[in-house]
């Protein structure tokens, strides 16, 4: 290779290197600048992650949570920011992605590539809501149902969780259910590069179970009843992702057909 060849080759790898830092750059800012807002009103925010808790326990007055190093509410604060941060902030990520990646894909493939990047958040939105609404107000009363109260011969027992064990909690349930729930998402993405097919995907379905309750077990708090909460919808997600993969396939098929019929017409 040439010194003019390897200069030519250095010139749109330069570009792509500008090009990747200002979208990391106007990512940054979007984070930052989300980060400070959810800093400023992080006592609101937690306050509303307490609904679950309260719903739990039925009366909000009695609601009692406890910090036990002077640090750990502020530091609570500052991971529950950054937490709010990246959710706030995704769709400016997203968008930054997309612009960074779409001057390499051919229309079809932008076309086929928005539609995910769409459903990527209002997956995720599913699954905290599913966990707000549903899980913690069900794994939080099943805890609460342990408490003891003062009598002859037994000790008062009492829940009082720790803010940063309460928010660890909530924010490993949201994660993880926002995860599981990208499954169409990532198995229709996996179809479309013909790596796996509904062939595979109906044949894998008994593994599938037991990975996912395997999975439910170790994301999820040891009751059952927030373990078949992310079990049985992951289940049906896998169910719909089989139903996706089938349609691709089933579009690839025709339009396959299609191109040999034009170009027999065209032979002919």
């Amino acid at each position: 290779m040439s010194e003019q060849d390897i200069d030519a080759s250095r010139a749109p790898l330069l570009e792509h290197l500008i090009e990747l830092r200002q979208r990391l750059l106007y990512s940054i800012i979007a984070i930052a600048i989300a980060f400070g807002v959810c800093f400023y009103f992080a006592d609101q925010v937690f306050n509303i992650l307490l609904g679950p808790f309260e719903q739990a326990v039925g009366d909000a007055s009695e609601v009692k949570l406890i910090f036990t190093a002077p640090q750990e509410y502020f530091f609570t604060q500052l991971k529950l920011a950054l937490f709010g941060a990246l959710f706030i902030a995704f769709p400016v990520l997203a968008t930054q992605i997309y612009m960074f990646v779409a001057p390499g894909l051919y229309k079809n493939e932008r076309g086929a590539f928005l539609p995910f990047l769409l459903a990527t958040p209002i997956l995720f939105l599913m699954g905290a809501s599913l966990v707000y609404f549903l899980i913690m107000p069900l794994a939080l009363g099943f805890f609460i149902g342990m408490e003891q109260t003062a009598g002859e011969g037994q000790a008062a027992i009492e829940l009082l969780p720790r803010v940063s064990e309460y928010l660890g909690l909530t924010m490993t349930l949201i994660f993880a259910f926002g995860l599981c729930f990208q499954l169409p998402v990532l198995m229709t993405l996996l179809g479309r590069a013909g790596l796996i097919s509904a062939a595979q995907l109906r044949k894998g379905r008994k593994y599938a179970v037991v990975a996912v309750f395997a999975v439910a077990a170790i994301l999820t708090p040891p009751d059952i009843i927030s373990q078949l909460g992310l079990g049985i919808p992951t289940l049906v997600l896998y169910e719909i992702s089989i139903l996706s993969v089938a349609l691709i396939e089933r579009r690839r098929k025709r339009d396959a057909e299609e191109k040999e019929a034009g170009e027999g017409e065209t032979a002919t």
